[in-house]
């Protein structure tokens, strides 16, 4: 995988991390208006997979943003669009769609930006909670500009595992990991949205996530944040996760080895 992004200066990275956070707060805005009137027509894309035409009202209002103000970035959407290129933005527009037709308050905006190979740039935004995080590439993460850190508890006895389920992956790997955290004293959660929960591991709400196959979308931008928050990630964009996603598993330095092993997570 390429580490390199000199193509890309950091005062660059500061233009691309403000119209993502100024395009996540104009579709939360849109979404939360919707969410609170019920003013949508829900889909089902598959076993429970959902989508909303909010997802897509909002993946165009992003898309219309991202790609006027930046046209040499490339856009990937949930809802259809798939420019990839080195450099590209990666979105859901909405995460957590099952919870939002559900009038579940645990969804997100998530903006990603994808440069050679690396997460660099991860805005998310929660609009329910009206809080903005962020993060690029050597500058740091931040909660509506306050800077955050991951947690600092190093006991799994103490420690909380975000948890997503994929249908993609057999049902025995996520029973059998969720075994071994209940043996080892550590309680998990079931919250219902990957990038709002790595938001959270990144803010040191949780001290993981861990998720057997989940779209780069979902996770894109919570790369990026945990990453500048201090914690650790595994190579998600290897074998091409970009394009086909992968496991994903965000999660304190203290405890990486910990839940590495409990979840079967290579590096």
């Amino acid at each position: 995988m390429t580490t390199s992004t000199a193509a890309i200066p950091t005062d660059r990275l500061r233009v691309y991390r403000a119209l993502a956070e100024a395009a996540a707060r104009e579709a939360g805005a849109l979404a939360l208006r919707r969410f609170l009137n019920r003013d949508f027509e829900v889909e089902e894309k598959g076993t429970q997979d959902f989508v909303s035409a909010v997802d897509r009202d909002c993946e165009i209002l992003i898309k219309d943003r991202l790609t006027r103000a930046a046209p040499e970035v490339g856009f990937v959407g949930e809802e259809g669009s798939r420019d990839f290129g080195d450099v590209v933005w990666v979105v859901d527009p909405i995460d957590g769609t099952s919870n939002f037709v559900h009038g579940l308050a645990y969804w997100c905006v998530s903006i990603g930006l994808c440069a050679h190979g690396r997460s660099v740039v991860g805005v998310i935004y929660d609009p329910v909670a009206n809080e903005l995080f962020s993060a690029a590439d050597g500058l740091g993460a931040t909660v509506d500009g306050r800077p955050i850190r991951v947690s600092a508890i190093a006991d799994p006895a103490n420690a909380t595992l975000a948890v997503g389920y994929s249908y993609r992956k057999p049902i025995d790997t996520h029973l059998a990991a969720l075994g071994r955290l209940l043996a080892a004293k550590c309680v998990y959660r079931m919250p219902g949205a990957g990038a709002l929960s790595l938001a959270h591991v990144a803010a040191g709400r949780f001290e993981g996530f861990w998720e057997s196959h989940i779209n780069s979308w979902d996770a894109m931008a919570g790369l990026c944040l945990i990453t500048e928050a201090g914690g650790r990630i595994n190579d998600f964009l290897g074998d091409d996760g970009l394009r086909n996603g992968n496991v994903i598993l965000g999660c304190t330095p203290d405890l990486e080895a910990f839940f590495r092993e409990v979840t079967g997570t290579p590096g």
